[in-house]
């Protein structure tokens, strides 16, 4: 391996982190540019997570030429920046199944390779991950490094700061290193991306202190007086020659701050890492998207892309105006007649639809960071105050702030309007980010009232009027992509009130959001079978149509439940306590997604797979009718 010629293409001997051991330094960074071009060509044709796997390419091959997986343990916060680990231990040759059904997945998983210690998906996990490791292999007696990656961008989430402290009281040895791209999804905000701003523009690294102490313990007759004078005022000095000291004063060792793209400056400090005792934390600086220039210039759009050109970096596929954008327009429209109305995203503003809000109106918008459980509370304050904020985030996100919404917002019965983008399936991302349970969470939550618009019609009504016309805490759920822009005619959105779309005799078909299109299409099948079907658009999942609901289960006394969430205390269920609470017997069958991790692929391959697609849920709704 070391008499590699130069023309050699050094990757496709690279398996483990015994092959990356036996490069020298020119060779790595040959390797460094192979695994560049390696990765923009294939995550142009599957999409996925590239300025941020762009910019850890010389820190994930200095980790496999310091540590060796999978003895060494390295836990990579969120882990969609994990691709070029995963590429060398073992799995290059799949990477034409990047996120696709039944290929290797986007994040981190111990199904996949022994290499991944630790399966994440959501940020600010990996410092206690990796702690916990540590402190289990202390108490086995074993003997290897544990080491956690994370972004500046996940430190903003509360977790990460509870783990730093508890780290800090903490002998173990562990490496945490700090990632500092100064980005999350979109530009980082907060106190704490300003410190870290600071600690990029200060030349002077803890070594000054070092210098400082050694000098005046040299110094005859009053140096260890002046020494000890220091300790007393250490907090003064600390802050004038040391850039880490926050993670000194928990208890780390800081190094860094470290040019993430110097291989050998890397493996060096990595090294000397290994050689510390306790905690250690080294802050090093990155640019997310290096390599490629339109990930440099557009590191939002290439946090996660779509399939992409890549002479011009255009993505390959647009299907006009998506959910999001449908969200976005329409807050700038309320905000336009209601001056109290106020947006909170965590970290995603481009995401969510709310970049043109917070140009139009800066005052009234808030990105907190990546902090899911301050941001509800925060809304909380902010209702209370008389301020009527619309939350916006991801289904799969807001699952961390279950504690905030209950206590903070529903008992209080605040009018917090919770924007739930990406629900149900998201598809390529897997399981970690599919938005299959915000309805079985928020379901049993007193005072809470749960809405999911069919198309971007009723979706600007649905917005509307839980700005303008509703008081109290209610949650608007709708899916990732593109939609219809007026499936049904519009109607009256009224709280607890359906709408019937088609009547029949046969069997009830009640969805709910995206499904509703799926129950339609699934009438129409059945019509040319001979069977009349009720569709009911259910519009609310909480409080439900029982009226209507009822009515039509008497008449067909065959309903069937169609949501995009977990069957497991869902719609369906809330369905299902309904007709059971009646006078009369019906037959019934919930679809939704079964109560099992559903990975990834395309949201049509997993809608057909589990049997929710139109031709699926036809064929089961004439078994039912013909073993009634």
């Amino acid at each position: 391996m070391t008499e590699n010629k130069t023309n050699e293409y050094l990757l496709e001997g690279i398996n483990s982190s015994n092959d990356i051991k036996k490069l020298d330094s020119m060779q790595l960074k040959k390797l460094a540019g192979e695994i560049r071009q390696f990765l923009i060509e294939k995550v142009s044709v599957t999409g996925g997570h590239l300025a941020s796997n762009l910019g850890v390419v010389e820190l994930t091959l200095a980790l496999h030429k310091v540590f060796s997986t999978p003895e060494d343990k390295i836990v990579w916060d969120v882990g969609h920046q994990s691709y070029i680990h995963k590429i060398i231990t073992g799995r290059r040759e799949q990477f034409d199944t990047l996120r696709q059904l039944n290929g290797i997945s986007g994040f981190p998983k111990q199904n996949e390779s022994c290499s991944d210690c630790f399966n994440t998906g959501h940020s600010s996990t990996s410092i206690s991950a990796a702690l916990g490791i540590a402190k289990a292999r202390d108490i086995l007696k074993q003997q290897f490094s544990v080491v956690a990656v994370i972004g500046d961008g996940a430190m903003t989430g509360g977790m990460a700061f509870e783990a730093l402290n508890d780290a800090g009281r903490s002998p173990n040895n562990f490496i945490i290193i700090l990632n500092d791209n100064e980005m999350s999804i979109s530009r980082n905000v907060g106190g704490f991306s300003r410190y870290l701003s600071k600690i990029r523009t200060q030349p002077i690294y803890s070594k000054a202190k070092e210098d400082l102490d050694t000098l005046l313990k040299k110094i005859p007759a009053v140096g260890k007086t002046a020494y000890r004078a220091l300790v007393r005022a250490k907090g003064t000095i600390k802050y004038m020659v040391m850039p880490g000291v926050i993670f000194e004063e928990l208890g780390l060792k800081y190094l860094g701050p470290i040019d993430g793209h110097d291989i050998n400056e890397l493996v060096k400090v990595f090294v000397n890492a290994k050689r510390l005792k306790g905690p250690v934390l080294i802050h090093i600086r990155t640019q997310k998207g290096k390599g490629y220039m339109y990930a440099e210039e557009n590191p939002q759009n290439f946090h996660a892309i779509s399939p992409f050109e890549i002479e011009t970096g255009e993505t390959k596929i647009n299907n006009g105006p998506t959910f999001s954008d449908v969200f976005g327009s329409k807050m700038v429209k309320l905000a336009q007649i209601e001056p109290g109305l106020a947006a909170i995203t965590a970290a995603m503003p481009l995401g969510t639809g709310l970049d043109e809000f917070s140009k139009k109106y800066p005052k009234r918008f808030f990105d907190v960071g990546i902090a899911e459980q301050h941001a509800v509370t925060f809304a909380a304050g902010l209702a209370k105050a008389g301020i009527k904020p619309v939350f916006a985030v991801y289904s799969t996100f807001l699952q961390r702030s279950y504690d905030q919404i209950l206590h903070d917002v529903a008992l209080q019965k605040l009018h917090v309007v919770l924007a739930i983008d990406r629900a149900g399936i998201v598809g390529e991302d897997g399981e970690t980010h599919q938005g299959l349970y915000d309805i079985s969470f928020l379901n049993h939550i007193p005072n809470m009232t749960i809405a999911a618009p069919c198309d971007y019609t009723e979706f600007e009504n649905l917005l509307e009027y839980a700005v303008l016309k509703f008081d109290g805490p209610i949650a608007i759920r709708y899916p990732r992509g593109t939609g219809q822009k007026q499936l049904i005619p519009a109607s009256e959105i009224r709280s607890g009130k359906g709408v019937k779309l088609i009547s029949g005799n046969d069997v009830s078909i009640i969805a709910i959001g995206n499904m509703v299109e799926t129950a339609l299409n699934v009438a129409i099948i059945l019509k040319d079978k001979g069977i009349s079907a009720d569709v009911i658009n259910a519009r609310f999942i909480k409080p439900l149509d029982e009226k209507l609901i009822l009515e039509s289960a008497a008449k067909t006394g065959v309903v069937v439940t169609v949501e995009d969430n977990s069957v497991k205390g869902g719609f369906g269920s809330s369905i299902l306590e309904l007709i059971n609470k009646s006078s009369f017997k019906a037959k019934t069958a919930v679809f939704g997604f079964p109560d099992i991790p559903i990975l990834h692929g395309s949201r049509k391959e997993l809608y057909k797979k589990y049997g929710l697609d139109k031709d699926s849920l036809s064929h089961e709704i004439v078994r039912m009718l013909r073993n009634k």
